[in-house]
């Protein structure tokens, strides 16, 4: 497998437009209280398999790109479960 400069420079801006998506949401969201595990859990999956899911794009590897396309759901699955579970808690 070959990587081109264009390419890499396209996994780095992946890279860098995932993590700064973290600092926008952790901006904007004002909640009074902490994130549960399951929420956690969950978001760290899904900014995984975003990262993978990319990755399997640009080096043109199905199988990655599947993979990550997987985790990043399942994380996004988990962190609604947490999510609904916070609210339940907090009576909302």
């Amino acid at each position: 497998m070959k990587f081109t400069k264009m390419k890499l420079t396209d996994l780095g801006a992946v890279l860098v437009l995932t993590f700064c998506s973290f600092g926008v949401y952790a901006v904007e969201s004002k909640e009074p209280t902490p994130m549960n595990k399951d929420q956690v859990e969950g978001r760290v999956d899904e900014a995984k398999g975003k990262v993978k899911e990319a990755t399997g794009v640009i080096t043109d590897d199905k199988d990655k790109r599947v993979e990550g396309n997987v985790q990043k759901n399942m994380g996004k699955a988990q962190k609604g479960y947490g999510d609904a579970k916070k609210a339940i808690k907090e009576g909302n």
